[in-house]
């Protein structure tokens, strides 16, 4: 467990095993816990490094500027734990900060995975992350939190999960104690907008999204793999084992 300074913002991050570096980041909520599943698995075979977010969690809960100044945020992180080059695995928001990543430092990523991510801000996510900015807002957190959970769930595992999902939900309330902070990684990720760049992308890259997600639907993985050179895709039929991204 450790933290950096950089560009006036405290970035906490931590790693975890012994071997081929791993850096796995989150989506939208920010947060190293949010890999704490997998983490147990992953780090049996590889150096798991893991961080806050800029404006998320025990990290600076200050407004970001881009996709690419919390690319710039991966980098120091990487820098502070000595990892020259890195297998990269990034969900949502955490799959742009790596594209940003490697599109600027191709030397530094050995294979990056994109799960669940977005090519650019079209209509359809400007209307979604819009009622959630609105949410934000109004200091509606708790709704943001349960507005979350209907877009990331289908009915029957909301149904099946239903407590456990409030305390994930009190749990999300918790880790966005800066309304303003999150609502500028709204703006963020829909201003992200990389596909004139995607060609040259000189990365082995794997994309993956399930067909029925209505968070990041499946045509922006598509058009990933469409517009990066030698890219892999997998898109499941159904999400299989629903995951929370605050």
């Amino acid at each position: 467990m450790a933290t950096i300074e950089r560009n006036g913002a405290s970035i906490y991050w931590e790693s975890e095993g012994q071997g081929t570096p791993l850096m796995m980041v989150a989506g939208l909520g920010g947060v190293a816990t949010y890999w704490t599943p997998q983490i147990k698995t992953f780090s049996q075979d590889y150096r798991v490094i893991v961080h806050d977010q800029r404006g998320t969690g025990r990290s600076s809960q200050i407004p970001v500027m881009s996709v690419e100044q919390m690319a710039d945020d991966a980098l120091a992180v990487m820098d502070a734990a000595g990892v020259d080059r890195t297998l990269y695995l990034g969900h949502s928001t955490g799959g742009a900060i790596g594209v940003a990543l490697a599109l600027k430092h191709p030397d530094r990523i050995a294979g990056l995975v994109i799960n669940a991510s977005t090519t650019h801000g079209d209509a359809y996510r400007h209307k979604l992350l819009g009622l959630r900015k609105t949410l934000l807002e109004m200091g509606r957190l708790d709704a943001y939190a349960s507005y979350t959970t209907l877009l990331l769930y289908p009915h029957w595992y909301i149904n099946q999960n239903h407590e456990q999902l409030m305390i994930e939900e009190a749990r999300a309330v918790q880790s966005m104690a800066n309304a303003q902070a999150q609502a500028s990684r709204l703006d963020a990720i829909l201003d992200f907008d990389p596909r004139e760049d995607l060609s040259k992308l000189n990365v082995p890259t794997l994309v993956l999204c399930a067909q029925d997600d209505i968070l990041t639907p499946l045509y922006f993985s598509e058009e990933y793999a469409a517009l990066i050179p030698n890219a892999n895709s997998l898109h499941s039929r159904q999400v299989v084992t629903p995951r929370r991204v605050p």
